[in-house]
């Protein structure tokens, strides 16, 4: 009787294991298919992989791989940070917010991206590739406050101030919004953002000669294209 039991509950654990492990897929493969540009290819594998493997975590983070809508994005790298923080991608989703925020100029927001990555994650190689951004946001920080200065030879009416929109991985996003946006009698301009080898298409709309001008049209144009836009200075 006891030696049935023993069986039964050696059975049974092993069984609990097993399917533990089946919840999880290497995703490596599909990963580096995206790096070659079959996107399609594994967005159509993903479905099927889906249902098979309804609670994989880094099936989860395939999914914010292949999300062309920055924010869209974030909201999945979110979910595996939350209810998978020590799966396999948990750093590289963190990561991932941070270039996203990094990426609109939102440098709070990533700094305690990046805080949280190292206190998390100490160990995480991301960290490193985000330190030559901190370089960078010093640099472009440096030559805005040069530009201020240079501004106060600029006639009044010079266009300095925009919106910025949203950022895509996918040009064909950033494409269609600033579409619309020109479609409805606005300008537009898209200008690409490298973070950490993710290439970034940075939606503006309008153009403003005060930082005012640009606020008061904000709410207008968050309502209008359904964004979450924030106010910033045009690039000299």
């Amino acid at each position: 009787m006891k030696k049935s039991l023993s069986i039964f509950l050696a059975s049974f654990l092993l069984l609990m294991l097993s399917q533990s492990f089946a919840q999880e897929v290497d995703i490596i493969p599909y990963l580096k298919k995206v790096e070659q540009g079959n996107i399609e290819e594994v967005k159509s594998e993903l479905l099927n992989l889906k249902v098979d493997y309804p609670k994989s975590s880094n099936l989860l983070f395939l999914e914010a791989v292949l999300t062309e809508n920055g924010q869209d994005a974030v909201t999945l790298y979110q979910k595996i940070i939350d209810n998978y923080p020590k799966s396999r991608y948990a750093d590289a989703a963190l990561y991932r917010i941070y270039s996203y925020y990094f990426a609109l100029g939102l440098y709070n927001t990533a700094d305690k991206q990046l805080e949280r990555l190292k206190k998390e994650y100490p160990e995480s190689p991301y960290i490193k590739m985000a330190d030559v951004n901190i370089v960078k946001k010093d640099d472009e920080e440096t030559s805005s406050q040069t530009g201020n200065v240079k501004q106060q030879n600029i006639p009044e009416k010079e266009l300095a101030y925009t919106i910025q929109a949203g950022a895509f991985t996918n040009s064909a996003n950033a494409s269609g919004l600033k579409k619309d946006v020109e479609s409805a009698g606005m300008v537009s301009f898209i200008k690409e953002k490298n973070v950490a080898g993710t290439v970034f298409n940075v939606v503006y709309i309008g153009k403003f000669a005060s930082r005012k001008e640009a606020e008061d049209f904000l709410p207008i144009a968050n309502t209008r294209f359904k964004i979450n836009g924030r106010v910033t200075e045009i690039n000299q």
